[in-house]
């Protein structure tokens, strides 16, 4: 069924005089006809009958224009809606964070001053793929194929972050097995740092004791301070500790490494203003890293 057919019925319809549709349509009279004649044998029923010189619609015709009218209508509106879909789209920009959430926020904030124009949609889902820039952390990017058009990989070390107390303030690396039976604090969820450190655990064959966990970094540096456990601190993503209450020490037993990886994805019609976002994102976290170093 040809829409072209579905527009001159529906004006034949409204006119119910062939001659003035064709003028209407500017088209010669015998191709609407056949055009018309060509959707009823599609359908396999007489949508008009002859009314002295006019037409009228039939039983079926009438039934057949209150359901197509409507949707024609939808169709007509559909390309202007895509339209102004894709405008809204283009200073829109999805973000999947899963690691370094703070300091992309931070980042966020910074872009928004300058461009206020852009809006941003921030989720955290691991399962997720509809996004434009996405941020993930792995113990071995090298192994990652992200099905991205570009990636920007950041490196950075694992710490162990322990309360300042007189235990601790002579040293400044320490081996986690010296650390089993020490009560530690997780990220809670399915977080990819959490993952990450799991997997390196279990490779040391080390156990830790989660004595707390919660889905706030600030909460953790927190408990960290007030000594109720110590717990594992990406370099340059969490930020300086607060040396006076906080001393990160190298762990010893093996590198202990991830890599922060920034991806783009050009989904849209216009992808200028996601690419921005994402030099400047790449940018921004370049000059924190070098900062932190």
């Amino acid at each position: 069924m040809e829409l072209t057919h579905l527009r001159y019925f529906l004006e034949v319809a409204r006119t119910e005089h062939i001659t003035q549709s064709a003028r209407n349509l500017c088209i010669v009279q015998p191709a609407l006809t056949m055009a018309i004649h060509k959707l009823e044998e599609e359908i396999g029923v007489p949508l008009f009958k002859s009314s002295g010189r006019n037409i009228k619609l039939t039983e079926y015709g009438a039934h057949f224009l209150s359901r197509v009218q409507p949707l024609y209508e939808e169709i007509e509106r559909l390309p202007q809606e895509l339209r102004s879909m894709a405008s809204d789209d283009s200073v829109k920009i999805r973000l999947n964070v899963l690691a370094a959430s703070s300091l992309i926020t931070s980042a966020v904030i910074a872009y928004k001053r300058l461009h206020p124009e852009i809006n941003f949609d921030l989720t955290q889902n691991e399962s997720s793929s509809l996004y434009d820039v996405g941020v993930f952390t792995y113990a071995d990017a090298g192994k990652v194929k992200p099905d991205d058009d570009e990636v920007a990989r950041f490196d950075e070390e694992i710490f162990l972050a322990v309360p300042n107390m007189e235990q601790y303030r002579k040293v400044d690396r320490i081996s986690l097995r010296q650390m089993e039976g020490e009560k530690f604090i997780g990220l809670a969820g399915t977080k990819q740092l959490r993952s990450i450190c799991n997997e390196f655990c279990r490779g040391l064959g080390v156990r830790t004791d989660i004595s707390f966990e919660s889905d706030n970094t600030s909460a953790i540096k927190d408990a960290v301070a007030a000594g109720i456990g110590v717990c594992f601190w990406p370099e340059f993503t969490w930020g300086r500790a607060e040396r006076r209450k906080i001393r990160l020490l190298r762990i010893v037993d093996a590198p202990f490494r991830r890599d922060l990886l920034v991806t783009l994805r050009r989904n849209k019609a216009d992808n200028r203003n996601t690419e921005n976002f994402y030099r400047f994102l790449v940018v921004y976290l370049r000059k924190h890293f070098r900062r932190h170093r």
